[in-house]
């Protein structure tokens, strides 16, 4: 088949593209150009890059950060009978030699892997002999620093284009402002000459976006009841705080409010649990940190409420976009309360350790890895922090060496092991001390957001660096 909608009709049943999805397409598929799509989440950008993999002669390699979503995709395309797999860590090596074989032989279409794939030897040796006609970069923003999910290996998708005979690219995400867009461009080994910028700002009009200033806990309930007793369907409630969520699930359980809860410190069989009732509508009501929500693909959430600050205007927008998938009018409500700047400026702090720390922490890894995995985090917490509990640098330290690949393995699984140097960004103090200042930036746009009195839309489309939205008549500031 070679028109784009004959494709589309087929295997997704639809009879038109929306937005922008048809000139992105054109572009890869007529014009075989590089393109960079910001799209709002929801606006179904996978399609983008899948249908050009159908029509285009080699297969197509599908960068993605998160094993749950790359898994829930590649199930999705199945299902239409589309030939799609993925190989990432949870993947036998019977299983993932035999999809490698399938890819270089072209039985399989699309292949889902994470960055850190290109760290394997037998990767990159298939892929020096595969036909590979388009590399889609997934959740793009994690290729910049500035962005708000930076993964060090995806810094080296130039290289990867490289190892792939640099083929058509398209990146795509649906958060970046101007100085994460440049840096994807550039990441990817591209001119801004050679990309073409597809954006649809934030044309979400059936988003309501309302904001409520929250004093105490009182205020919280009165403003959280409040959007409980007039949605009827599906919502979502977000904490930055597990404790916190914890507190307010035990109130709105004893007030006869159903509900699921979901954070990371939950085990993974109980997450995925959750997970599936809240989108077979088993489950209404989910209170979640913001570990929820990647591949959460459910049409009809009515409201997505922040009970706690969240820490950027990226995370933020990333949220809020699970709502009203349907077209249909849902709220994103956002509850401010001063206090919570406090906790995101407190996590801000142990996300972002100093040079010394790094050093200190790399060295005890190297020099005592048997009592380390023996013994666990805790051991590693009394070592660095005397025992702070509330002191999260040895998780940030650890998630860093890990994506880096400094380290292999994992403390949880007690065979965790140093296999590099600590890399030059990790002890440059001038570095860390600019990335810390951009995160509390990020937060101070979140206040601005807050206090704004124009339009809430065109105030978050001016962040991603398009300014000039008409005022969109549906936010608290508009009417």
């Amino acid at each position: 088949m070679n028109n784009p909608l004959e494709v589309l009709n087929k295997y997704f049943g639809y009879d038109s593209f929306r937005g922008e999805q048809e000139k992105i397409i054109n572009r890869l598929i007529n014009e075989h150009g590089h393109s960079l799509v910001l799209m709002p989440t929801g606006g179904g950008k996978s399609l983008c890059y899948q249908i050009p993999a159908l029509m285009l002669d080699g297969g197509t390699i599908v960068i993605s950060p998160l094993i749950a979503l790359m898994q829930d995709q590649v199930d999705a395309l199945k299902r239409k009978k589309i030939s799609a797999e993925f190989i990432n860590s949870t993947v036998t090596p019977t299983q993932r030699k035999e999809r490698l074989q399938k890819f270089v032989n072209g039985t399989i279409k699309l292949l889902y892997v994470t960055p850190e794939r290109f760290r394997k030897q037998e990767f990159v040796e298939a892929m020096k002999t595969a036909k590979v006609s388009l590399l889609a970069v997934d959740e793009a923003h994690c290729i910049s620093e500035w962005g708000h999910d930076f993964r060090p290996d995806y810094s080296r998708i130039a290289e990867f284009r490289e190892l792939l005979n640099n083929p058509l690219t398209i990146a795509l995400t649906a958060t970046a402002t101007k100085e994460v867009q440049r840096d994807i461009i550039s990441k990817l080994g591209l001119t801004r000459n050679e990309i073409k910028i597809f954006h649809e700002g934030i044309r979400r009009p059936n988003l309501r976006l309302e904001t409520t200033d929250i004093y105490d806990e009182k205020e919280t309930l009165e403003a959280i009841y409040k959007v409980l007793n007039k949605y009827d369907g599906a919502g979502i409630i977000y904490f930055a705080l597990i404790k916190k969520l914890e507190y307010y699930s035990q109130i709105l359980g004893d007030k006869g409010y159903k509900h699921g809860i979901y954070h990371g410190k939950l085990e993974p069989q109980k997450r995925k649990q959750t997970q599936r009732d809240f989108l077979s509508g088993k489950q209404n009501l989910i209170l979640a940190t913001n570990a929820f929500g990647m591949g959460i693909d459910k049409p009809d959430i009515r409201f997505v409420i922040h009970a706690e600050v969240p820490s950027s205007i990226e995370s933020y927008y990333q949220e809020i976009g699970r709502a009203g998938r349907d077209g249909k009018d849902s709220l994103c409500m956002l509850l401010y309360n001063q206090q919570d700047l406090y906790t995101q400026m407190e996590f801000i702090k142990w996300a972002n350790p100093d040079a010394n720390y790094y050093s200190r922490m790399y060295d005890l890894l190297r020099n005592n890895i048997v009592i380390a995995n023996s013994e666990g985090v805790d051991y590693l917490r009394e070592q660095m922090s005397f025992k702070d509990k509330n002191d999260f640098r040895v998780e940030t330290v650890l998630a860093m060496l890990d994506r880096y690949g400094v380290t292999e393995g994992s403390i949880e699984t007690k065979d965790l092991n140093v296999v590099a140097q600590l890399p030059d960004e990790l002890h440059d103090e001038t570095y860390l001390k600019e990335k810390l200042l951009n995160d509390n930036k990020k937060l101070l746009s979140v206040v601005n957001y807050f206090k704004t009195i124009e339009c809430r839309r065109a105030f978050i489309s001016e962040y991603f660096g398009f300014p000039g939205e008409e005022p969109c008549g549906n936010c608290d500031v508009c009417n």
